[in-house]
Protein backbone atom coordinates (compact mmCIF):
# COMPACT_ATOMS: atom_id res chain seq x y z
CA UNK A 1 0.00 0.00 0.00
CA UNK A 2 1.46 3.52 -1.11
CA UNK A 3 0.01 6.70 -0.03
CA UNK A 4 0.91 10.35 -1.36
CA UNK A 5 -0.52 13.68 -1.33
CA UNK A 6 -1.71 12.78 -4.71
CA UNK A 7 -3.99 10.14 -3.49
CA UNK A 8 -5.30 12.62 -0.31
CA UNK A 9 -5.94 15.30 -2.55
CA UNK A 10 -8.13 12.60 -5.23
CA UNK A 11 -9.91 11.17 -1.63
CA UNK A 12 -10.87 15.02 -0.40
CA UNK A 13 -12.33 14.98 -4.00
CA UNK A 14 -14.72 12.03 -3.78
CA UNK A 15 -15.46 13.14 -0.13
CA UNK A 16 -16.96 16.11 -1.72
CA UNK A 17 -18.88 14.49 -4.24
CA UNK A 18 -20.23 11.72 -1.79
CA UNK A 19 -21.45 14.32 0.54
CA UNK A 20 -23.26 16.38 -1.87
CA UNK A 21 -25.10 12.89 -2.65
CA UNK A 22 -25.47 13.05 1.42
CA UNK A 23 -27.11 15.98 1.41
CA UNK A 24 -30.17 15.70 -1.03
CA UNK A 25 -30.18 11.95 0.40
CA UNK A 26 -30.21 12.99 4.42
CA UNK A 27 -32.89 15.47 3.17
CA UNK A 28 -35.52 13.44 2.07
CA UNK A 29 -35.03 10.85 4.71
CA UNK A 30 -35.22 14.06 7.19
CA UNK A 31 -38.78 14.60 5.89
CA UNK A 32 -40.02 11.62 4.51
CA UNK A 33 -38.63 9.05 7.10
CA UNK A 34 -37.66 7.27 3.24
CA UNK A 35 -34.58 6.05 1.82
CA UNK A 36 -34.54 6.83 -1.16
CA UNK A 37 -33.06 4.14 -3.47
CA UNK A 38 -34.35 5.74 -6.54
CA UNK A 39 -31.78 8.95 -5.83
CA UNK A 40 -29.22 7.58 -7.98
CA UNK A 41 -31.40 7.02 -10.97
CA UNK A 42 -32.04 10.74 -11.25
CA UNK A 43 -28.94 11.99 -11.25
CA UNK A 44 -28.52 9.59 -13.97
CA UNK A 45 -31.53 10.90 -15.69
CA UNK A 46 -29.66 13.97 -15.07
CA UNK A 47 -26.06 12.91 -16.70
CA UNK A 48 -28.17 11.46 -20.36
CA UNK A 49 -29.77 14.98 -20.29
CA UNK A 50 -26.40 16.43 -20.35
CA UNK A 51 -25.11 14.34 -22.84
CA UNK A 52 -28.63 14.67 -25.12
CA UNK A 53 -27.46 18.57 -25.09
CA UNK A 54 -24.00 17.37 -26.03
CA UNK A 55 -24.37 15.54 -28.73
CA UNK A 56 -26.67 18.00 -30.82
CA UNK A 57 -23.96 21.15 -29.56
CA UNK A 58 -25.99 22.74 -27.59
CA UNK A 59 -24.24 25.40 -25.38
CA UNK A 60 -23.26 24.60 -21.86
CA UNK A 61 -26.08 26.59 -19.87
CA UNK A 62 -28.35 25.39 -22.26
CA UNK A 63 -27.54 21.27 -21.23
CA UNK A 64 -27.52 22.26 -17.60
CA UNK A 65 -30.81 23.84 -17.41
CA UNK A 66 -32.55 20.87 -19.62
CA UNK A 67 -30.78 18.54 -16.60
CA UNK A 68 -32.29 20.28 -13.98
CA UNK A 69 -35.99 20.62 -15.84
CA UNK A 70 -35.56 16.70 -16.26
CA UNK A 71 -34.80 16.30 -12.12
CA UNK A 72 -37.10 18.12 -11.11
CA UNK A 73 -40.02 17.19 -13.26
CA UNK A 74 -38.96 13.51 -12.32
CA UNK A 75 -38.62 14.24 -8.86
CA UNK A 76 -41.79 15.86 -8.32
CA UNK A 77 -43.72 13.12 -10.58
CA UNK A 78 -42.40 10.88 -8.35
CA UNK A 79 -43.32 12.43 -5.08
CA UNK A 80 -47.41 13.14 -6.96
CA UNK A 81 -47.21 9.20 -8.29
CA UNK A 82 -45.43 7.22 -5.89
CA UNK A 83 -45.15 8.57 -2.68
CA UNK A 84 -47.83 10.83 -1.59
CA UNK A 85 -50.21 8.16 -2.40
CA UNK A 86 -48.01 5.81 -0.62
CA UNK A 87 -47.41 8.16 2.61
CA UNK A 88 -49.81 6.32 5.21
CA UNK A 89 -48.35 2.93 4.34
CA UNK A 90 -45.36 1.35 6.56
CA UNK A 91 -41.46 2.20 5.41
CA UNK A 92 -41.41 -1.02 3.89
CA UNK A 93 -43.79 -0.21 1.63
CA UNK A 94 -42.33 3.18 0.88
CA UNK A 95 -38.97 1.46 0.39
CA UNK A 96 -39.96 -1.62 -1.85
CA UNK A 97 -41.62 1.39 -4.05
CA UNK A 98 -38.43 3.36 -4.61
CA UNK A 99 -36.54 0.45 -5.65
CA UNK A 100 -39.52 -0.07 -7.63
CA UNK A 101 -39.14 3.26 -9.12
CA UNK A 102 -35.37 3.13 -9.71
CA UNK A 103 -34.97 -0.55 -11.65
CA UNK A 104 -38.04 1.29 -13.96
CA UNK A 105 -35.94 4.15 -14.21
CA UNK A 106 -32.79 2.52 -15.39
CA UNK A 107 -34.80 0.20 -18.02
CA UNK A 108 -36.43 3.33 -20.11
CA UNK A 109 -32.75 4.68 -19.69
CA UNK A 110 -31.53 0.62 -21.49
CA UNK A 111 -34.25 0.78 -23.76
CA UNK A 112 -34.32 5.05 -24.78
CA UNK A 113 -30.47 4.84 -24.94
CA UNK A 114 -28.80 1.45 -25.37
CA UNK A 115 -26.45 -0.35 -23.08
CA UNK A 116 -23.66 1.52 -24.88
CA UNK A 117 -23.71 4.74 -23.12
CA UNK A 118 -23.93 8.49 -23.94
CA UNK A 119 -20.88 11.48 -23.78
CA UNK A 120 -21.49 14.57 -21.39
CA UNK A 121 -18.28 16.70 -22.01
CA UNK A 122 -19.18 20.12 -22.40
CA UNK A 123 -17.79 20.55 -18.59
CA UNK A 124 -14.59 18.64 -19.26
CA UNK A 125 -12.44 21.84 -18.60
CA UNK A 126 -13.09 21.08 -14.66
CA UNK A 127 -11.62 18.42 -14.82
CA UNK A 128 -8.48 19.80 -15.73
CA UNK A 129 -5.53 20.12 -12.49
CA UNK A 130 -3.91 23.01 -10.73
CA UNK A 131 -0.48 21.80 -9.87
CA UNK A 132 0.10 22.78 -6.12
CA UNK A 133 3.55 21.37 -4.83
CA UNK A 134 3.68 18.96 -7.06
CA UNK A 135 0.31 17.77 -6.08
CA UNK A 136 -2.54 18.11 -8.90
CA UNK A 137 -5.82 19.35 -7.55
CA UNK A 138 -8.58 18.96 -10.15
CA UNK A 139 -10.68 21.49 -10.12
CA UNK A 140 -13.87 19.90 -9.81
CA UNK A 141 -12.54 18.21 -6.68
CA UNK A 142 -12.22 21.75 -5.22
CA UNK A 143 -15.92 22.91 -6.76
CA UNK A 144 -17.71 19.45 -5.39
CA UNK A 145 -16.55 20.22 -1.78
CA UNK A 146 -17.56 23.97 -1.90
CA UNK A 147 -20.68 23.72 -2.72
CA UNK A 148 -21.69 20.67 -0.95
CA UNK A 149 -20.38 22.55 2.02
CA UNK A 150 -22.37 25.55 0.64
CA UNK A 151 -25.90 23.13 0.20
CA UNK A 152 -25.15 22.12 3.55
CA UNK A 153 -24.83 25.25 5.54
CA UNK A 154 -28.07 26.83 3.42
CA UNK A 155 -30.31 23.60 4.56
CA UNK A 156 -29.39 24.20 7.96
CA UNK A 157 -30.19 27.50 7.88
CA UNK A 158 -33.53 26.65 6.00
CA UNK A 159 -34.31 23.60 8.68
CA UNK A 160 -33.28 26.11 11.53
CA UNK A 161 -34.27 29.33 10.84
CA UNK A 162 -37.47 29.73 8.64
CA UNK A 163 -40.97 28.68 9.11
CA UNK A 164 -40.62 26.35 6.24
CA UNK A 165 -37.85 24.80 7.97
CA UNK A 166 -40.15 24.53 11.22
CA UNK A 167 -42.78 23.06 8.93
CA UNK A 168 -40.44 20.57 7.44
CA UNK A 169 -39.59 19.39 10.96
CA UNK A 170 -42.90 19.43 12.20
CA UNK A 171 -44.02 16.74 9.34
CA UNK A 172 -41.31 14.64 9.64
CA UNK A 173 -42.01 14.51 13.05
CA UNK A 174 -45.53 13.72 12.75
CA UNK A 175 -47.67 14.06 9.49
CA UNK A 176 -51.04 13.65 10.63
CA UNK A 177 -50.71 15.69 13.99
CA UNK A 178 -49.06 18.74 11.85
CA UNK A 179 -52.23 18.53 9.25
CA UNK A 180 -54.33 18.88 12.19
CA UNK A 181 -52.21 22.09 13.36
CA UNK A 182 -52.72 23.80 10.34
CA UNK A 183 -49.04 22.40 8.54
CA UNK A 184 -49.68 21.61 4.76
CA UNK A 185 -47.94 18.68 5.04
CA UNK A 186 -48.26 17.69 1.44
CA UNK A 187 -46.42 21.16 0.02
CA UNK A 188 -44.09 21.13 2.84
CA UNK A 189 -43.32 17.83 1.80
CA UNK A 190 -43.13 18.58 -1.97
CA UNK A 191 -41.03 21.20 -1.24
CA UNK A 192 -38.57 18.77 0.51
CA UNK A 193 -38.68 16.53 -2.92
CA UNK A 194 -38.32 19.52 -5.08
CA UNK A 195 -35.11 20.48 -2.84
CA UNK A 196 -33.55 16.84 -2.84
CA UNK A 197 -34.25 16.91 -7.01
CA UNK A 198 -31.95 20.31 -7.12
CA UNK A 199 -29.25 18.72 -5.47
CA UNK A 200 -29.12 14.97 -7.56
CA UNK A 201 -29.10 17.47 -10.88
CA UNK A 202 -26.25 19.82 -9.22
CA UNK A 203 -24.72 16.40 -8.74
CA UNK A 204 -25.44 15.13 -11.61
CA UNK A 205 -23.18 18.24 -13.05
CA UNK A 206 -20.41 17.33 -11.06
CA UNK A 207 -20.08 13.16 -11.84
CA UNK A 208 -20.39 14.04 -15.82
CA UNK A 209 -17.15 16.09 -15.18
CA UNK A 210 -15.32 12.85 -13.84
CA UNK A 211 -17.30 10.27 -15.64
CA UNK A 212 -18.61 11.56 -18.74
CA UNK A 213 -19.49 8.43 -20.06
CA UNK A 214 -23.63 8.03 -18.76
CA UNK A 215 -24.53 4.44 -18.85
CA UNK A 216 -28.00 3.25 -17.40
CA UNK A 217 -26.46 2.46 -14.16
CA UNK A 218 -24.76 6.02 -13.88
CA UNK A 219 -24.20 6.66 -10.48
CA UNK A 220 -25.82 3.59 -8.95
CA UNK A 221 -22.55 2.40 -7.14
CA UNK A 222 -21.93 5.76 -5.91
CA UNK A 223 -25.16 6.19 -4.38
CA UNK A 224 -25.02 2.35 -2.78
CA UNK A 225 -21.91 3.72 -1.07
CA UNK A 226 -23.41 7.23 -0.30
CA UNK A 227 -26.19 5.38 1.58
CA UNK A 228 -23.92 3.31 3.46
CA UNK A 229 -22.14 6.47 4.02
CA UNK A 230 -24.98 7.81 5.47
CA UNK A 231 -26.11 5.08 8.13
CA UNK A 232 -22.21 5.45 8.52
CA UNK A 233 -22.27 8.91 9.86
CA UNK A 234 -25.94 8.86 11.53
CA UNK A 235 -29.00 9.09 8.83
CA UNK A 236 -31.33 10.78 11.96
CA UNK A 237 -29.31 14.44 11.54
CA UNK A 238 -28.55 16.13 8.41
CA UNK A 239 -25.12 17.09 9.49
CA UNK A 240 -24.05 13.44 10.58
CA UNK A 241 -25.56 12.00 7.40
CA UNK A 242 -23.36 14.27 5.34
CA UNK A 243 -20.22 13.95 6.85
CA UNK A 244 -20.66 10.03 6.72
CA UNK A 245 -21.09 10.81 2.78
CA UNK A 246 -17.93 12.67 2.86
CA UNK A 247 -16.46 9.68 5.45
CA UNK A 248 -17.02 6.88 2.65
CA UNK A 249 -15.90 9.10 0.16
CA UNK A 250 -12.94 10.04 1.27
CA UNK A 251 -12.32 6.25 2.30
CA UNK A 252 -13.15 4.67 -1.01
CA UNK A 253 -10.54 7.59 -3.03
CA UNK A 254 -8.11 6.70 -0.26
CA UNK A 255 -8.27 3.23 -0.38
CA UNK A 256 -8.40 2.91 -4.41
CA UNK A 257 -5.61 5.09 -4.82
CA UNK A 258 -3.45 3.36 -1.73
CA UNK A 259 -4.13 -0.11 -2.58
CA UNK A 260 -2.13 -2.08 -5.64
CA UNK A 261 -4.05 -2.22 -9.19
CA UNK A 262 -4.67 -6.10 -8.36
CA UNK A 263 -6.00 -5.43 -4.81
CA UNK A 264 -8.44 -2.82 -6.22
CA UNK A 265 -11.49 -5.26 -6.86
CA UNK A 266 -11.81 -5.86 -3.19
CA UNK A 267 -12.20 -2.08 -2.24
CA UNK A 268 -16.12 -2.65 -1.64
CA UNK A 269 -15.09 -5.58 0.76
CA UNK A 270 -13.16 -3.44 2.81
CA UNK A 271 -15.81 -0.48 3.00
CA UNK A 272 -18.74 -2.59 3.76
CA UNK A 273 -16.38 -4.45 6.53
CA UNK A 274 -15.50 -1.41 7.49
CA UNK A 275 -18.93 0.02 8.07
CA UNK A 276 -20.02 -3.10 9.83
CA UNK A 277 -17.80 -2.58 12.41
CA UNK A 278 -18.34 1.10 12.70
CA UNK A 279 -22.15 0.37 13.48
CA UNK A 280 -21.30 -2.52 15.87
CA UNK A 281 -19.36 0.27 17.90
CA UNK A 282 -21.59 2.92 16.77
CA UNK A 283 -25.17 1.83 16.33
CA UNK A 284 -26.63 5.10 16.30
CA UNK A 285 -23.89 6.74 13.55
CA UNK A 286 -19.73 7.50 14.12
CA UNK A 287 -20.80 11.18 14.32
CA UNK A 288 -23.45 11.18 16.52
CA UNK A 289 -23.26 11.92 20.26
CA UNK A 290 -23.35 8.79 22.91
CA UNK A 291 -26.83 8.46 24.05
CA UNK A 292 -28.73 9.87 21.31
CA UNK A 293 -31.59 8.06 20.33
CA UNK A 294 -31.53 6.80 16.89
CA UNK A 295 -35.30 8.50 15.89
CA UNK A 296 -33.83 11.99 16.84
CA UNK A 297 -35.46 14.07 13.69
CA UNK A 298 -33.68 16.27 11.50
Amino acid sequence: MTVDWQTIADAFGLGGMYALMAVGIGLVFGVLRLVNFAYGQLVMAGAYSLAFAYERGWPVWVGILLCFAVVIVLSVAMDWVVFRPLRTQTPAVMLVATFAVAFLLQSIALLWFGSLGKIAASLSSLNQPWTVGGVDIRKISIVATVVAAGCLLALVLLLGRTNVGLHMRAAALDFRTARLLGVRANRVIGTAVLLSGLLAATVAVLMTVQTPLVTPDFALRDTILVLAGVVLGGMNRLISATLGGFAIGFASGFLGGALPTNQSQYLPSFLFAAVILVLLIRPGGLFTRFGQQAAERV
